[in-house]
């Protein structure tokens, strides 16, 4: 009974923040620096295949430098926000865009293999478990081309964040959501230590309207990312502390990986 809470939680967790796609771009527009990253990185390829695209932050600007991407995700929200976005593109732009919905623990791509492949905006930090990291492991293995890169950030654990008292909110500065309304803005932070997932409970406070949106985000360590890699067949090419090549040292808040198959 409390494996199926957990879990219920979990669930939870990994989908509340996606099902309002029009909160979730204004929320995230003026995020940049992984964009031009991605979009530099997808360049050289003929084809990428981006888990957690979501409404196209990322997808969108890869295809309209003119490489073909396919894009996995789980929020039907999400995909239907993108492909509304689609719609409003160029022809050639909506021809180089594929979406599959799906867990990208299992989603199969039916014979397409990527000489990229990527999992961006801490997209990995849904997967909760070591049978979560191996099984998405190994579908990405199996869409990779040979030589292909694997490339995925996540941030790096905070111990501040983990520590703070989760009785206690965090105020943040408003946000105007595209109702139009004005919400008082904090935050909650529940660190479990046995599952190593960070709650974090996102609290909008209008006068005649109020709502909290869960998010559910796994931390891992940088020395237990290289373990589940190694073992799960990856070797690790290069680990950045940021987007634009920073070293990956305390100061890092995310960690950018480029792993290629062993």
């Amino acid at each position: 009974m409390a494996r199926r809470g957990a879990d219920r939680e979990l669930e939870v967790g990994s989908s509340a923040h996606y099902e309002d796609p029009a909160l979730y771009a204004r929320t995230y527009a003026r995020r940049s620096e992984d964009v031009r990253f991605y979009v530099e990185l997808a360049r050289g390829a003929r084809s990428v295949l981006e888990y957690g695209c979501g409404n196209g932050r990322i997808a969108l600007p890869i295809a309209r430098a003119g490489v073909p991407v396919t894009g996995v995700d789980l929020s039907a929200e999400m995909l239907a926000d993108l492909r509304a976005r689609l719609a409003n593109e160029k022809e050639d732009v909506r021809g180089r865009v594929r979406l599959l919905r799906g867990d990208m623990r299992d989603k199969k791509v039916p014979g397409a293999r990527f000489p990229l492949v990527l999992c961006t905006f801490n997209t990995f930090l849904h997967l909760y478990t070591r049978e979560d990291v191996e099984r998405f492991l190994a579908r990405v293995r199996a869409h990779l081309a040979p030589k292909g890169r694997f490339v995925f950030d996540v941030s790096m654990p905070s111990p501040i964040d983990l520590a703070r008292d989760p009785s206690r909110t965090y105020r943040l500065p408003d946000v105007r959501h595209p109702d139009g309304r004005r919400y008082r803005y904090r935050e909650r932070f529940d660190y479990e230590p046995l599952r190593q997932v960070l709650f974090v409970a996102m609290e909008h406070e209008a006068d005649d309207h109020s709502f909290v949106t869960p998010l559910a985000h796994r931390q891992f360590f940088p020395a237990e990312l290289e373990a589940l890699l190694h073992y799960n067949g990856f070797a690790i090419e290069s680990l950045a502390g940021d987007f634009g090549g920073a070293p990956a040292d305390r100061h890092a808040d995310s960690l950018v990986y480029t792993c290629r198959a062993r």
